[in-house]
């Protein structure tokens, strides 16, 4: 497991945050795929990373540096460790925030052994230095270890046995070329379609030895944002209600009823998203209006509104940003089964500002 990784904690308190716990982080190792056969989804993704790890397997030789971009919990992680198992490969995991120093980096790159893959979480996040040196290792399998200060420091060169470099990054953006033009394969992990996630959902429920018939899997499929990591917290806050309300069957009524209870509605959105969407709609009439002004409204933090609730509001179609501020789209008024109110028009046509 990655200890390494930084927890985001507003999205790891909420159900459908797609960030995990540490203790999440554990539960989900039982249901991690081990293969490139199990893992479920990312068909072009799969297809082409499989032709990678099978040529280098046949070539006896280390596979291309791999960089994996995506939302949180689409599946980085598992490929990393599906990369190193296919290339029967030990693994060795860290990420960007936990590299602050070149010598960090040099400490982990100089203790790998050949063939090892190195999975390198959050990316992105790495100082400069410690990426400045990783350019060279990942091109040259050698890095300059600098030693003394000032006019008398010297760079001994080392030389580091061929290893795999597996990258995952939320924010592709912030990447410097140099560095992404030096993994060998990129691939962008896309958000689940519904019977994806259904079938997620299945294999979940039968590692975890629950009985869930195929109505119950397409409701907690459809509540899931796209993203596995959440099907499978929602299947396991359903199955607690199971056990202690019915008789531990998981069907599409004890799913409602379930989710219903932990406030997550039929798209998928909790409480700070529909609280977001309410202001947003009866306060301000559906925008346009400033973020710092709907942070207030919400109660929240601008940062926590921004970054946590907002992306999946703009994902589903249910809020727009615009120059002007935050406007809800028509189908946020439909999804909450409020009426838009009406513009006031004057006798040319136009909308009078003043209602008259």
């Amino acid at each position: 497991m990655n200890w390494d990784e930084p927890i985001d904690d507003a999205g790891a308190e909420r159900l459908v945050g797609a960030a995990g716990d540490r203790e999440e982080q554990a539960v989900e190792a039982a249901l991690r795929p081990k293969d490139l056969g199990e893992f479920i989804g990312q068909e072009k993704v799969r297809e082409q990373l499989d032709l990678v790890l099978r040529a280098a397997r046949a070539r006896g030789a280390t596979a291309d540096h791999v960089l994996l971009s995506g939302a949180p919990g689409l599946g980085k992680t598992t490929l990393s460790m599906i990369i190193a198992a296919e290339m029967e490969a030990p693994i060795r995991i860290t990420s960007g925030p936990a590299i602050q120093h070149a010598g960090d980096l040099a400490a982990i790159l100089s203790s790998l052994q050949e063939g090892e893959v190195l999975f390198l979480d959050e990316i992105h996040r790495m100082s400069r230095p410690a990426e400045e040196m990783l350019y060279m290792a990942m091109e040259d399998f050698r890095v300059d270890v600098i030693v003394g200060k000032g006019p008398g420091a010297t760079a001994i060169p080392l030389e580091l046995p061929p290893f795999t470099l597996v990258g995952a990054t939320t924010r592709a953006g912030l990447l410097p070329p140099p560095l992404r033009d030096r993994f060998g394969f990129t691939a962008h992990m896309e958000f689940y379609e519904p019977p994806e996630l259904e079938r997620v959902i299945h294999r979940s429920a039968n590692l975890l030895d629950l009985e869930i018939d195929a109505e119950g899997a397409a409701e907690i499929a459809g509540r899931s944002r796209g993203t596995p990591r959440i099907a499978n917290r929602l299947l396991r806050r359903v199955r607690d209600y199971a056990q202690v309300k019915a008789d531990g069957i998981i069907t599409q009524d004890i799913a409602r009823a379930a989710l219903a209870v932990y406030e997550v509605d039929s798209r998928g959105l909790d409480r700070l998203d529909r609280g977001v969407l309410e202001a947003l709609l009866k306060l301000f009439g559906g925008g346009p209006v400033g973020l710092s002004t709907l942070a207030v409204a919400v109660g929240e933090e601008r940062e926590t509104v921004e970054e946590v609730a907002e992306p999946f509001l703009v994902r589903e179609g249910l809020l727009a940003r615009t120059p002007r501020g935050r406007v809800a789209t028509p189908a946020a008024w439909v999804h909450l089964g409020l009426t838009p109110p009406q513009a006031s028009t004057g006798g040319n046509g136009q909308q009078d500002l003043f209602g008259a």
